[in-house]
């Protein structure tokens, strides 16, 4: 498997109220097709990514939306997985080349999430979990990832100190990201001392609300070698899936569908974990990054808390993760989310992130969860030897 990447964008991740869906998902489609020095006209597919646009925009039917931005006729798609949309989008994209059906596509994410109010969004974010055992009995999303994260403190012993150092490791990454919804470092007390959202997590455990758009431009080999574009490619992917109640759960302190969707794309990869050189997690909650680096393989079970607290996945160590700034400090414009990781990698694989960069970085691993680990996708990237 090799589908090469010829042209990446990324809005800033914010609160843009003055910047409409449709608006945010045309800066970022126009910027991918200059990046990739492509006409419209070139593009043969789109598969757009989105979970709350039907709720929170009243607009659904966006693939058509992403076709008439660029005024096309071709077949455009929306893709909904949750949180997981961006990767799904990308699976879809990546199917269409191998199928042969298209030798050139563009897959986008979008949300609109700051123009409702915070009951609202969060109301919106419930749907991703089993809203007849979960939802209708007043769950929230942070509510129950505090039920995994207490579950987890209790089987591993980790502190909350631990947890803390996520969120301050990321927060120092997005500093240095100009597109970051937070660009301000924080500390161990900030995150302590913040306003409990569900016990044990705080504000500062929590991503925020997003608005934002990326774009990733696929193509075949050989479509890029054509066009002087053949320098960074998805090696491996991977999706699976689990129960969509937490309830029902053999335990919460792992996500099967992690683990199942990183045996396969390492598998189609065939790279091992020792040779990834950065990984982007999805860290909507500190332990959420915790859990997911043990589940793909990087740290053993009850391990990842204290290697965070030893520096070990902090941006000048054999291992960064989210140098980004993560969901945590980026942001998380949750149909954009899965794309903006792609971005990232690819940028840093291009050696494109100035302050952030990670220094010989060839291969890196972008992994994305939709509810609490019910829909997962996991991309393997690589430079063009």
């Amino acid at each position: 498997m090799k589908i090469a990447v010829i042209g990446t964008a990324s809005t800033a991740y914010g609160e843009w109220w003055d910047k409409s869906l449709r608006q945010l998902l045309a800066e970022s489609q126009l910027t991918a097709l200059t990046d990739a020095g492509l006409a419209p006209q070139e593009i043969q597919a789109i598969f757009v990514a989105n979970m709350c646009a039907g709720q929170l925009s009243s607009q659904v039917n966006i693939g058509a939306l992403a076709t008439n931005i660029l005024g096309l006729h071709i077949p455009g798609t929306r893709i909904e997985g949750a949180c997981a949309s961006g990767g799904l989008a990308l699976r879809a994209g990546i199917a269409a080349i191998e199928s042969g059906r298209a030798d050139v596509v563009m897959v986008s994410g979008v949300e609109k999430m700051s123009d409702v109010s915070h009951a609202q969004g969060t109301q919106s974010l419930m749907s991703a979990t089993c809203y007849e055992t979960e939802g209708f009995v007043g769950a929230t999303f942070p509510a129950l990832f505090a039920l995994v994260t207490r579950a987890y403190m209790h089987r591993f012993g980790i502190t909350r100190e631990h947890l803390a150092m996520v969120s301050v490791k990321n927060h120092k990454n997005g500093a240095l990201n100009p597109r970051a919804h937070f660009r301000k470092e924080i500390t161990i007390q900030d995150v302590l001392q913040s306003s409990y959202v569900a016990d044990p997590l705080t504000l500062l455990d929590c991503s925020p609300m997003s608005d934002g758009a990326a774009t990733v431009i696929i193509s075949t080999p050989e479509f890029a070698k054509k066009i002087g574009k053949l320098n960074v490619s998805i090696i491996g992917s991977g999706q699976a899936s689990d129960t969509l109640a937490l309830s029902q759960r053999e335990t919460f302190t792992e996500f099967k569908a992690t683990q199942h969707a990183a045996q396969n794309a390492f598998m189609i990869a065939g790279v091992t974990h020792k040779d990834i050189d950065l990984v982007e997690v999805h860290d909507a909650f500190t332990m959420a990054e915790i859990i997911a680096l043990e589940d793909l393989g990087f740290f053993e079970h009850g391990q990842a808390g204290h290697a965070t607290v030893a520096g070990k996945t902090s941006l000048q160590s054999n291992l960064p993760v989210n140098a980004s700034g993560g969901l945590k400090a980026k942001g998380h414009p949750v149909g954009a989310t899965g794309i903006g990781q792609v971005v990232e990698l690819t940028e840093q694989l291009h050696g494109r992130c100035g302050a952030r960069q990670v220094h010989n970085a060839r291969i890196g691993l972008a992994h994305s969860m939709g509810g609490l680990g019910s829909t997962v996708t996991v991309h393997i990237l690589a430079q063009d030897v």
